[in-house]
């Protein structure tokens, strides 16, 4: 099944890139060239470089070549997929703008001309004119018949066509006459002139080609038409993933949700949760990204800070420094810690170690009774496979059920779990919101919640869309944030 799954992919992926280099190259050059090889090249590098980053990550390869591996390789990743959705947009627009530039060429045309009709197909040697009748054939009506009036013999001085030096050019000869001296262009009429400056219909660089009143095929237009959209395309990808990519390195911006608790008493009424989520740090976002994201949340005075998984894709030996701005974290009640499934990718004891000694409290499985209500975490489901995966009952077994439980858990598909052992409020991240547009729906089909509040029974469920980005630095249509959950007491 594996396998199977595999070549499809692939073929998928081939298809795919096969597709966007005809369009970008193949059908906006005239011919092979240095052009065509390099979108090629482009194409196929760009991939190289991405599976490259993905593969060093993963093999933990030193730190130094991630880096230089991941940002063009996670932004070709980006760029590819908005290239695609481009020229695909682009076969809808495709034949209006060939049947605008058409209208518009019959407009510009002059009082009078037209489409030129189709040349009628020559008349073979020996075959009979329109109008006039083979052998065994009666004649055409109104034409007078061989020994009838008006028909004369050829005599002996008569040119027949066919035959050496007759007027009418054989198929395959070069011009009217066959033999003798060639009269002089500007004296030869004016219907020859023209006939024979005429040049082979289909010829793409015959004069007057795609212009008004020209009734050949136009090359040049279809040429123009696969430039205009190949560079619109190629323009609107650029644009939407340089503008995504830049509003990741600005940093995250702080978004603000009340949540309305049933248990939670009057006094804790406004009390203020900062919750991030997927920080990503790794060979991209470094130690500035989490300096800006420790500042931004601090700024917002919160009493409690939740850091709610993916903090790392790396090893604590590669990415301690880039972490250590997290110790000057603060909040009046402390910051809390759970793992996410790249932790575990990336030696999670190691860095429930160093988020320790960082400050922050790790929730492994465990309960704090804090002193309005329960603060719960679980460790992530990829945990399973190293013998830490989430345990609620340890959690939150013994707890009062009449105090107000909050949880923190990294994946919001465990809000099923949360929902049986009466959680009031999960918080969660995971799904980036998405990231890239239209991964939000992808996301949708294997969450819950891809984003924001919602009730699931008794259960609420807010999923943050996270501070940064995995893979490629790039968020379109899901920004990046820090939440600030105020809960609210009903007795207030």
């Amino acid at each position: 099944m594996v396998i199977v799954f595999a070549l499809v992919a692939l073929t998928v992926l081939v298809t795919g890139n096969w597709y966007l280099w005809r369009r970008l190259f193949r059908d906006t050059t005239r011919g092979p060239g240095w052009a065509r090889r390099g979108g090629a090249a482009l194409i196929a590098g760009g991939w190289v470089l991405a599976v490259g980053a993905l593969v060093a990550e993963r093999a933990g390869a030193p730190f130094w070549l991630q880096r230089v591996l991941a940002w063009p390789g996670f932004l070709w990743l980006a760029l590819s997929v908005y290239l695609l959705l481009g020229v695909v947009a682009g076969e809808a627009v495709r034949p209006l703008l060939r049947r605008f530039l058409e209208k518009r060429a019959r407009a510009a045309a002059p009082a009078g001309t037209s489409v030129a009709p189709p040349r009628p197909d020559p008349v073979p040697v020996g075959a009979p004119a329109p109008g006039q009748s083979g052998s065994g054939t009666k004649p055409a009506p109104g034409t007078p018949g061989p020994g009838e009036p008006g028909q004369r013999k050829p005599g002996p001085g008569d040119r027949v066509p066919g035959e050496p030096g007759s007027a009418k050019s054989e198929p395959g000869r070069s011009g009217p006459e066959q033999s003798g001296p060639r009269q002089p262009a500007s004296k030869q009429p004016a219907s020859e002139r023209s006939a024979s400056a005429e040049p082979a219909p289909g010829s793409e660089s015959q004069p007057g080609a795609g212009r008004p009143g020209s009734g050949a095929s136009s090359p040049s237009r279809r040429l123009f038409v696969s430039r205009v959209v190949a560079g619109a395309a190629a323009a609107a990808a650029a644009g939407t993933v340089g503008y995504g990519t830049y509003g990741v390195l600005r940093g995250p911006r702080v978004k603000r949700v009340t949540v309305p608790l049933a248990k939670l008493p009057r006094a804790a009424h406004g009390y203020r949760i900062a919750v991030v989520s997927d920080i990503h740090l790794g060979p991209v976002l470094g130690r500035g990204f989490a300096q800006k994201v420790v500042d931004t949340i601090n700024a917002t005075q919160p009493d409690l800070i939740a850091v709610v998984g993916d903090l790392v894709d790396g090893s604590v030996k590669d990415l301690g420094p880039a972490a250590a701005p997290l110790s000057q974290l603060r909040a009046r009640h402390g910051s809390y810690f759970v793992t996410g499934n790249h932790e575990y990718f990336s030696g999670a004891e190691s860095w429930v170690a160093e988020v320790r000694r960082l400050g922050l409290t790790p929730l492994e499985n465990a309960r704090t009774e804090l002193a309005w209500f329960d603060l719960a975490g679980v460790n992530d489901i990829a945990g399973e496979s190293e013998g830490q995966g989430p345990d609620f009952t340890r959690a939150l077994g013994d707890r009062d059920t009449a105090r107000a439980c909050v949880l923190l858990a990294h994946q919001p598909v465990q809000i099923h779990d949360a929902m049986r052992h009466g959680v009031d409020l999960q918080l969660s991240g995971h799904t980036h919101g998405g990231q890239l547009w239209p991964g939000n729906f992808v996301a949708a089909a294997a969450n819950p919640t891809v984003a924001g509040l919602e009730r699931h029974g008794d259960t609420q469920l807010y999923v943050s869309r996270g501070a940064g980005a995995w893979g490629p630095p790039t968020r379109v249509g899901a920004p990046s944030d820090i939440t600030v959950v105020e809960l609210a007491s009903r007795h207030a």
